[in-house]
């Protein structure tokens, strides 16, 4: 885990009434830093992030969630998540482990809650296969529908600019790797679809500010 530094700005947002702690997760082949953009516009918001570092594929979610879990108790209060892609799956596979877990909201990023064709395209080839790692069966499979204390929101993307759709063939609208309809969980807060490719999710300022308005409200409209 590493802390997330930001520039002070010039005139700084009210700060959040809730819990401030939000612990940003990346996606499989992403490093920790990938999430300091949006680790940055919530500091800016007057919320304190932190990167949770994992090893996506070489890991796996048995090795990952414990420590997940461990990390969320270890700050002894209630807190966010901010999750792009398998980061997604990992911090709710956690919470299903762990129920009470004092995390309030989770907001995921083109995560693949419902499975990813793409992931099931790439594991039917010897010679991609191994770049899912240990995190193939999670992937394809996804999340049972959510029925957790926390309330959970997702902010998919539908510019198709990315390798996976080489291997998914999505029906619909697409964030290039992800399909939006693979992003529809059962028993989410909120839902909402904006102009953002996968990786793009993470440097978009309108996902930041949806994720900041459902932080704050449980929603990502006012």
């Amino acid at each position: 885990m590493s802390p997330v530094a930001a520039a002070a700005p010039a005139q700084p947002s009210a700060r959040p009434r809730g819990p401030r702690r939000v612990l940003l997760l990346h996606g499989i082949w992403m490093p920790g830093l990938s999430m300091a953009w949006l680790g940055a516009r919530l500091a800016r918001a007057g919320f304190e992030p932190e990167v949770f570092a994992y090893a996506g594929a070489g890991a796996g979610p048995e090795a990952v969630v414990p420590r997940l879990i461990e990390q969320i108790e270890r700050l002894d209060a209630p807190c966010h998540l901010l999750a792009h892609s398998l980061g997604g799956l990992i911090a709710l596979r956690a919470l299903g482990e762990r129920p009470r877990l004092p995390v309030r909201r989770v907001v995921c990023l083109g995560s693949p809650l419902c499975g990813s064709a793409a992931a099931g395209g790439l594991a039917r080839h010897a010679w991609s296969a191994p770049a899912l790692g240990r995190a193939a069966e999670l992937l394809q499979r996804g999340c049972p529908p959510w029925q957790g204390a926390a309330e959970v929101g997702v902010i998919a993307g539908r510019s198709p600019h990315g390798l996976g759709q080489f291997f998914g063939r999505f029906q619909g609208d697409s964030d290039g790797t992800v399909a939006v309809d693979e992003t529809r969980l059962p028993g989410l807060a909120a839902h909402t679809v904006i102009p953002a490719s996968h990786s793009g999710l993470l440097f978009s300022a309108q996902a930041a500010g949806l994720a900041e308005a459902f932080f704050r409200r449980g929603r990502f409209g006012d």
